[in-house]
């Protein structure tokens, strides 16, 4: 299959799924408290649904494409994200709000583990750790989208949603014809993978690298915006632009693989894990300054998707029979740690501020940096890629 024909389409879903239906939410996230008349509390347990949902929906993406392929999956996560951005939009209360995070979050956990799939099935073998990290870097082009729509249209956050969800619905009508049915390539067939982690050599410092990073970055993902906006004297298009940096940086991450493939991927791993870390202290300091802001968000957004297509490399890695499982594992713990993170966040801000909050996130951030894959030769690095 020709390579944008699958990376294109691809690259879409994921920035609609991720960029709009996720984590456009922080940046919309203080008109929302005003309007629907959430504390930082309750914003915060809203939150912690996206990634809740996510962490079951990965679960079952995973073993139903294993099962059958990835084609249904891909299908289903445009729906649930056309469905959650539709809710969000036309919201009378937190609780329809709340049914629309977990639909909103629950397209993100159904995308990941068939798009893996689908490359290991239909891209050929030397393209496929290119088309993997630059499909994974669709999240940045989403959150660039979502910080545009939010200066053009500030502050009808609804109005945004709407917008969001005619978007995604014209994304799954391009990927509904773009992604082949299963046996439709006659030379090719799917093949069930196993889905135990049981014995897998390097799943335990996998799991527990992604459910720490998991947790470290949720305060900046929900409330970084709330944060600046509490701290400084920002106009709203500074505001927007903060999350627009974030996005914009985050294609950078789309290098990952390369970098993996030169440095190797414990090297690549420290270093994005340090940077994100860095992002969050960086911001604690200097919340009022806008220079160290931007700096810090572009920190943050590109050592993000730089981590995530780093533990996506790591994770088909460990599981190398079975593709969907690699990316299922690595994403679903760190939602875990976003759950738990989120739910700390919006608690500790409550209590000790902003500033105590971010720097303790950082701190757990520097943790991950501790665990990690180890060296490997570079021949084998360069046969997995």
């Amino acid at each position: 299959m020709k390579f944008s024909k699958l990376v294109l389409p691809g690259v879409t879903m994921v920035a609609v799924t991720y960029g709009l239906a996720r984590f456009s939410f922080g940046l919309l996230l203080p008109a929302m408290n005003g309007s629907l008349e959430m504390s930082e509390f309750v914003s915060g347990m809203i939150s912690s649904l996206f990634y809740l949902a996510y962490c079951f929906t990965i679960i079952l993406s995973t073993v139903i494409t294993t099962k059958e392929g990835p084609r249904r999956m891909i299908i289903s996560a445009g729906l649930s994200a056309f469905a959650g951005l539709l809710l969000i939009g036309i919201t009378p209360n937190v609780w329809v709000l709340a049914l629309g995070v977990l639909l909103a979050g629950g397209s993100t956990g159904l995308i990941s583990p068939p798009y893996g799939a689908a490359i290991s099935l239909w891209i050929k073998e030397d393209k496929q750790g290119k088309a993997n990290t630059w499909i994974n870097s669709g999240t940045s082009f989403g959150i660039v989208l979502s910080g545009v729509g939010a200066i053009l249209l500030t502050p009808n956050w609804r109005l945004t949603y709407l917008i969001y969800a005619i978007l995604t619905l014209l994304v799954l009508i391009w990927n509904f014809r773009a992604i082949p049915k299963d046996g439709a390539i006659s030379s090719l067939m799917f093949k069930k993978g196993n889905l135990s982690i049981r014995g897998v050599k390097g799943s335990i410092p996998l799991i527990f690298a992604s459910l720490t990073l998991g947790v470290s970055t949720a305060a900046f993902w929900t409330f970084s915006r709330s944060f600046i906006e509490a701290a400084g004297d920002y106009s709203d298009w500074q505001l927007s632009g903060f999350w627009v940096i974030i996005g914009l940086f985050g294609v950078l991450g789309g290098f990952s693989g390369s970098l993996v493939e030169k440095g190797g991927l414990s090297l690549a791993y420290k270093l994005g894990s340090l940077s994100i870390a860095s992002s969050s202290i960086i911001l604690s300091f200097t919340p009022g300054n806008l220079v160290m802001t931007y700096l810090s968000a572009g920190l943050f957004g590109c050592s993000y998707i730089f981590l995530t297509g780093v533990l996506l490399v790591w994770g088909i890695r460990v599981f190398i029979t079975n593709a969907s499982l690699g990316i299922g594992v690595p994403f679903l713990l760190l939602a875990v740690g976003q759950v738990i993170g989120s739910l700390l966040a919006g608690l500790f801000i409550g209590i000790w501020g902003y500033v105590t909050s971010f720097i303790l996130f950082g701190l757990v951030g520097m943790v991950a940096t501790l665990i990690g894959p180890k060296k490997r030769n570079k021949k084998v690095i360069k046969h997995t890629q």
